[in-house]
């Protein structure tokens, strides 16, 4: 299986690391350190690229000029 890597968004917050992917910035999730916040990064995106949510809005880039 091909690793694929994708961009996250991060920052600490008290006890707690919070963030979101990128292209899913309506999906936020949280962890006690940095490695479970990225755990749990990935299992947002596995759930949301699996179908298993319905309605997932997504982020695109266009050219405009």
């Amino acid at each position: 299986m091909r690793s694929e890597k994708r961009r996250f968004v991060y920052y600490q917050e008290g006890e707690l690391w919070v963030g979101w992917l990128e292209e899913f910035p309506d999906y936020r999730s949280q962890g006690t350190t940095l490695d479970e916040l990225k755990d749990n990064l990935r299992e947002i995106y596995q759930d949301l690229t699996s179908g298993q949510i319905p309605l997932v809005r997504h982020v695109g880039e266009i050219a405009v000029g």
